[in-house]
């Protein structure tokens, strides 16, 4: 199974990139620990369509691209689920046992994501009720993703 992170839009220099890259080269070193085969990022490009609604749906059929058909789609969106850290790493752990190829996890751009996206997928996780910058989700995505794997490699980062 591949980890992939799937982003409207793409990040601007400066430190959340940064971090950002920090984490998710920290998450592609480790993954093999885990079993999982590679990680990889698909930056969408955000729509210009006028209307918000059009503007979510024009990238939901560009992220249903992005993402395998035959593997696990989990969106972030405030409206989800706030698993723990180990409910996450769970999941995960589930979706690679049970053989799927991936583990794509999406995030929207400026409008959010398309409701029939969020309906369609796997799971919907939050990370709060609060809105949160594009550039801090992938940032809080990439080290969760990062911290899920420490917790199924057994690696100490992961102290509860």
């Amino acid at each position: 199974m591949r980890l992939r992170v799937v982003c409207v839009g793409r990040m601007k220099a400066g430190p959340e990139r940064e971090l950002f890259e920090r984490y998710f080269r920290r998450l592609a070193d480790a993954a093999r620990s885990a079993g999982i085969a590679g990680v990889d990022l698909r930056e969408i490009a955000e729509s210009r369509a006028r209307r918000t609604e059009d503007r979510r749906s024009e990238e939901a059929a560009a992220i249903r691209a992005a993402a395998p058909s035959a593997g696990a789609l989990v969106a972030l969106d405030e409206r989800g689920q706030s698993p723990t850290s180990e409910q996450w790493a769970a999941d995960i752990a589930a979706v690679r046992d049970a053989s799927r190829p991936a583990y794509a996890v999406i995030i929207g751009g400026p409008d959010g994501l398309d409701p029939g996206l969020c309906e369609a997928a796997h799971r919907t996780i939050s990370f709060g009720a609060m809105t949160w910058p594009h550039q801090l989700v992938r940032v809080m995505a990439a080290e969760q993703l990062y911290r899920a794997i420490t917790i199924l490699s057994g690696h100490p980062y992961h102290r509860a």
